[in-house]
């Protein structure tokens, strides 16, 4: 990771800690600001050259997107629509739109996200915009999020599909987690919250509670629960989830749960699924958001 992209990382974490904190104690966390992943960082870069190109060559520069490589980075690519919404131009698959008008298109869910692109263009001049669409990557409809921008009467746009961890991988980093605090417990402490380190990547990352006192002693997306009394965290469904990790963690030494919790890369809340262990007289989990 650049260190731009590292240290727009590091200011939207600080901002999100600052949001949450305000919930606590005893109350379900509203979604926090969303934090800027190196993907959406890449997709900002991508967009800012689409942008100027357009503002110099105007509608006749959309061309360009489709057959020029400076407006593709690797999965990413540039698109634009009229505000009319007469699709131009694309440098990905969804070229297959060109020439079509789009202002009814909905996504799987029938949600009519070119329409609330226009309609959010023309208010505000830019925005973003979430819908489901089918990915190539993995020939399935999942999220995808899409930056854009207006310029006279073109929308400039750049979407990508945030990343997400899968359960193995959320099982993977907390064997990795108790090996760590099994070397050194401060360490592995200090390491859960570093942006730099391999415990926290994307959406993925651990957190640490003292069984006995339920004191939150790490939490990779969230520094700000960090000394708080985690027996009085709940979910948005008023589940007081520290308890119940607590519980089953003290019948069976290890456990897994599902609930609601915000996202820290879409700022959403999202159904996630944690798995944790007990060790060294600490609750150490990692969790997974649902697809």
């Amino acid at each position: 990771m650049n260190t731009l992209s590292s240290r727009l990382q590091k200011w939207c974490m600080v901002v999100m800690a600052c949001a949450f904190a305000l919930s606590l104690p005893g109350q379900a966390a509203d979604a926090p600001p969303v934090i800027k992943t190196e993907l959406e960082t890449r997709a900002e870069r991508l967009l800012d050259v689409a942008t100027r190109h357009i503002e110099q060559k105007g509608e006749a520069g959309t061309r360009d997107f489709g057959r020029q490589s400076e407006f593709v980075d690797r999965d990413l690519y540039a698109y634009a629509l009229r505000v009319d919404g007469l699709f131009l131009a694309s440098g990905g698959s969804s070229a297959v739109l060109v020439g079509e008008n789009v202002i009814k298109q909905t996504d799987s869910d029938g949600k009519p996200f070119f329409r609330e692109m226009i309609e959010t263009a023309l208010r505000d001049g830019r925005g973003r915009v979430e819908y489901r669409w089918y990915n190539p990557a993995d020939s399935r409809g999942e999220p995808k999020l899409t930056l854009f921008r207006k310029v006279g009467d073109i929308i400039v746009a750049v979407g990508f599909y945030p990343p997400r961890a899968t359960p193995v991988e959320a099982r993977a980093l907390l064997s990795k987690a108790v090996d760590a605090v099994e070397q050194s417990r401060d360490s592995a402490l200090a390491s859960f919250q570093d942006l730099g380190s391999p415990f926290l990547r994307n959406d993925l990352y651990v957190f640490v509670v003292d069984v006995d006192s339920g004191r939150i002693l790490a939490h990779g997306a969230t520094p700000a629960l960090i000394g708080t009394n985690g027996l009085q965290v709940r979910d948005h469904a008023g589940t007081p989830i520290i308890v119940e990790m607590i519980r089953i963690a003290r019948e069976q030494g290890s456990g897994e749960l599902a609930y609601s919790w915000p996202n820290p890369v879409s700022g959403r809340v999202e159904s996630k699924h944690s798995f944790f262990r007990t060790h060294q007289g600490l609750l150490i989990g990692v969790g997974s958001y649902t697809r």
